[in-house]
């Protein structure tokens, strides 16, 4: 199966609007038992979330996993920091493309794949205004495009 295909459960829609994705890696996660729960039911969010390498591990912030409905007192926090399960070789190539000038990880999206939850997070380069105004501009002429295509189909 290929990498960023399963169910998929959250998108961060804002980092393809954000950042040039150059480069994407699957991680799994370290999860107690209520944050599974609620990940498969849906209820994960990674619109502010972003990834940072500390001690040799990559660690995911502010991923806001909502805590499980029929939890009891040991539900899990839901903004802890979660620990991304990478090979060594995978940090080592993040640490030395962050150390590089603009580069950051973000997460991409969340998904399901042979019943572990995996995050496939994204190698970045941030852009400028210029360039969302210009990927805007590209993205309303392909709509017009199908608009007026799908207006002569008829």
């Amino acid at each position: 199966m290929a990498k960023g295909t399963g169910k998929v459960l959250a998108q961060n829609k804002k980092a393809g609007h954000d950042y040039f994705i150059e480069e994407t890696y699957e991680a799994g996660l370290v999860l107690t038992g209520t944050e599974i729960k609620s990940i498969r039911s849906g209820k994960v969010q990674l619109k502010d979330s972003h990834i940072r390498i500390r001690n040799g591990e990559a660690w995911v912030y502010n991923m806001h996993v909502s805590p499980f409905d029929q939890g009891n007192r040991f539900n899990h926090d839901p903004l802890r920091n979660r620990k991304l399960l990478l090979h060594k070789k995978q940090i080592g190539q993040l640490v030395g493309a962050v150390k590089r000038d603009g580069y950051t990880i973000v997460p991409l999206k969340m998904y399901i794949k042979d019943g572990y939850a995996k995050l496939l997070i994204g190698l970045g380069k941030g852009k400028k205004d210029h360039d969302k105004r210009d990927d805007l501009r590209k993205k309303e002429a392909k709509r017009e495009m199908e608009r007026v295509f799908k207006d002569r189909q008829r």
